[in-house]
């Protein structure tokens, strides 16, 4: 069945059909469909355009659809119908008769599919958002267990100064919280309905477009029927979202990967979430963690493409626009199953505590404290920089830390110095002494913690 045609005297080409026909991936809102009709023809009947008695025969017939559908009964696999909305009326006047026919009264398929992608999109997004929570509950516990975890800081991929694990996960806890923040945005600006809209001019039955958007969980109707049909801002959007949620998964993974790696050896990850060589039995590769990293890429295709196609549309509908689906559906299951999967390999893994300890000490971490102390005693800073960088040297000419030096050696290059060095340069001091929000020390950590407890509850 065909929701046009009546002016054909051909029947279309098969490859035509095959090239035109979206069936095989708008199936994807089979349930949005129906939900979006039920909605529909509830309002035509409060607006006395379907009687009472319609309604509710359409209503029980889209519903069974709906169940044969989700049982196996009716199956979307072998359907030479164009697409999910004329496979769903075609079914219902097959079973309930001419009563059928009038479900599409006062609607169009521009804003029927407009309809129905802002409710699959929707309900995905709230799903996002759920994984997002979930890994931001992963995070925070990591973060609660290790605040006297300690651990170099990097900048250009050296060890820079020494900071906990719990600070190092709470860098990528504010970019979640970012996502999430980015996510609510979207929702919120997308929460209209389309329906009623038409082809693209609205329609002449008395339509009470407010209603069906109440029906429907949106805020309001759309004001522009025209736009109603040819936006798609907020799949940009959300593709966009879904770009940056991957970006920041792909530099976590970098960092696992890293991590994960023999020269480091900061974590372990667990035999569930990596493989092995089938040359090398030695080998346990972060599989997991690549594989996000790459998939990062699909993701940034989808928004890119979609892009793309909307940049030289004209108003309102183009058949271009049947585009924005296969793409935009792979990207959500991509990023879903990126999140999933990235959070269970966080919640599995073992942080080697030692390893990052000595890490700390043996890559001069603290030499910004030595500076610092140096300024305490009266030495200006520059020439406290330039002190500490010869004692850098000096270090690392008999392959020692800073913590390994004689106080005669200190004094030896700077007088300044006296025996309470050693403890103003232990690790543990040049964390802890950091104690304004937002820096590692365990003081300043327990207040950001209590925040993000405060948050996910």
């Amino acid at each position: 069945m065909k929701l046009w045609g009546g002016r054909f005297t051909k029947e279309t080409n098969q490859l035509v059909h095959n090239f035109n026909a979206s069936l095989s991936f708008d199936r994807k809102f089979y349930r949005q469909d129906i939900q979006g009709s039920i909605a529909h023809v509830t309002m035509l009947a409060k607006q006395q355009i379907l009687t009472d008695e319609e309604r509710d025969e359409i209503i029980k017939g889209l519903n069974s659809i709906l169940a044969d559908i989700d049982n196996g009964t009716l199956d979307l696999d072998n359907s030479e119908h164009e697409d999910i909305h004329s496979f769903v009326e075609a079914h219902l006047i097959e079973r309930i008769g001419n009563t059928g026919k009038k479900l599409h009264t006062g609607r169009s398929r521009n804003d029927q599919v407009a309809l129905d992608m802002k409710l699959y999109t929707r309900d995905e997004l709230h799903e996002v958002d759920e994984l997002l929570r979930d890994l931001l509950e992963t995070l925070l516990k990591i973060m609660e267990e290790n605040t006297e975890t300690y651990m170099p800081g990097f900048t250009h991929l050296q060890k820079a100064q020494p900071i906990t694990l719990a600070h190092h996960m709470g860098a990528y806890f504010e970019m979640f919280y970012r996502d999430r923040q980015r996510i609510s945005d979207i929702l919120k600006r997308m929460n209209t309905s389309p329906i009623g809209s038409g082809a693209l001019a609205g329609t002449t039955y008395p339509l009470d477009r407010e209603y069906t958007a109440s029906l429907l969980s949106f805020d309001r109707a759309t004001l522009n029927s025209m736009d109603s049909v040819a936006d798609r801002d907020y799949l940009i959007e959300m593709l966009s979202a879904f770009s940056t949620i991957m970006m920041h998964l792909s530099r976590f993974c970098e960092e696992f990967i890293i991590w994960n790696s023999n020269e480091y050896r900061f974590i372990e990850l667990d035999d569930a979430y990596s493989t092995g060589s089938s040359i090398m039995p030695q080998k346990k590769n972060p599989d997991i963690a690549e594989l996000v990293r790459g998939k990062t890429g699909r993701v940034y295709g989808a928004l890119i493409s979609l892009l793309t196609t909307m940049k030289g549309l004209p108003l309102a509908y183009n058949k271009d626009m049947q585009e924005d689906k296969e793409f935009t559906f792979d990207a959500i299951d991509t990023t879903k199953g990126c999140i999933k999967l990235f959070t269970g390999m966080l919640a599995t893994t073992h942080f080697n505590k030692d390893v990052m300890l000595e890490s700390a000490k043996n890559g001069f971490t603290n030499a910004t404290d030595v500076a610092d102390y140096l300024v305490n005693h009266g030495v200006p800073f520059r020439d406290a920089h330039g002190i500490v960088g010869q004692l850098v040297l000096m270090c690392i000419e008999k392959d020692i830390s800073l913590d390994n030096l004689s106080l005669e050696e200190y004094k030896a290059v700077c007088p300044a110095f006296e025996e309470d060095i050693y403890e103003a340069i232990s690790i543990r001091t040049c964390v802890e002494k950091r104690v304004t929000i937002g820096a590692p020390g365990k003081e300043a950590m327990d207040k950001v913690i209590a925040i993000y407890k405060s948050y996910l509850n």
